[in-house]
């Protein structure tokens, strides 16, 4: 079995040798891995790093250099060269726990014999040891991304474990050549067809870095509107029974803010739940009121 890592770096290379030495510690005889570094136009010495590495042939790595162009266009790259059964992501500032892998391989037959599930999705913990957001409410439970996070009110970074063959099948889609959309917006997609096994074990390590698009949030929105404007319309086009309400108005009150900065017009139907429409009405004019201020 063997397990393809992911990374896309920008001007990261004080951080990679972390990353790096927890593969190394990591790997086992049941489990093979390659790390697959896709630099986004670095102009640091990660290419130089990288290369020793290469050349101490511990580990198999694949390196490719692109022009910037925004970390999710680096990992659809970074699939396209994944030759693994299984794939993860790992940003350049996380690293993986000391018994991460053998956690994956103990797994990964529920999920690689289940033709039903797209991944397995696993917690983060934060530098200071805490759990990222929320713990699931039940280990192993079988569900979608979309209903931890809506339906569930699970909150936090979590890591997600592919099926490579699944996994193959889908990109990260970008609007008008933004640089970022959130993760989610394809896990969605996923959704539709697959669903996840939700395991209550850690497998990555890390904290948010002062310079990282969840960090800066307010700015990543401004920045890539039109992605996220997709992502809250698509939301709303679902079938949102059984989402708490506070994660309802939490959608709706973005869809406007988005729609504001994107100059989309009032527009309520492309929103399938009557309530939804409803809400959408009423919250529409204090609702631009706030996006001019923001």
């Amino acid at each position: 079995m063997k397990l393809s890592i992911l990374t896309a770096t920008y001007n990261r290379g004080t951080y990679l040798p972390k990353l790096y030495e927890t593969i190394q510690k990591n790997r086992t005889d049941e489990l093979n891995c390659e790390w697959i570094i896709i630099d986004d136009g670095s102009t640091d010495q990660t290419k130089e790093q990288v290369q020793k590495w290469i050349e101490e042939n511990k580990i198999a790595i694949q390196y490719q250099y692109q022009k910037n162009s925004g970390k999710m266009a680096a990992i659809n790259e970074a699939v396209k060269l994944a030759t693994g059964d299984l794939i993860v992501d790992c940003d350049s500032d996380d690293y993986f726990t000391e018994d991460a892998f053998d956690k994956i391989q103990k797994n990964a037959k529920k999920l690689l014999e289940n033709q039903n599930l797209y991944g397995m999705v696993f917690l983060k913990q934060e530098n200071n040891g805490t759990i990222s957001g929320k713990q699931f409410k039940e280990n192993e439970q079988i569900t979608t991304m979309f209903d931890l996070y809506f339906k569930e009110d699970i909150e936090g970074e979590k890591i997600i474990v592919f099926n490579s063959k699944i996994r193959k099948k889908y990109v990260h889609r970008l609007e008008k050549e933004e640089k970022f959309i959130t993760e989610a917006r394809m896990y969605h997609e996923m959704d539709k067809n697959y669903q996840i096994l939700a395991i209550n074990e850690v497998i990555e390590q890390g904290s948010y870095r002062e310079d990282g698009y969840t960090k800066n949030i307010h700015a990543t929105f401004k920045k890539y509107p039109y992605g996220y404007y997709m992502y809250f319309k698509e939301i709303l086009q679902k079938d949102m029974k059984g989402v708490l309400w506070k994660k309802r108005l939490y959608v709706l009150k973005h869809y406007i803010l988005f729609g504001y900065l994107t100059k989309n017009n009032f527009n309520a139907n492309v929103i399938k739940s009557k309530l939804n429409k409803i809400l959408y009405i009423l919250l529409y004019l204090p609702g631009i009121i706030k996006s001019k201020r923001f």
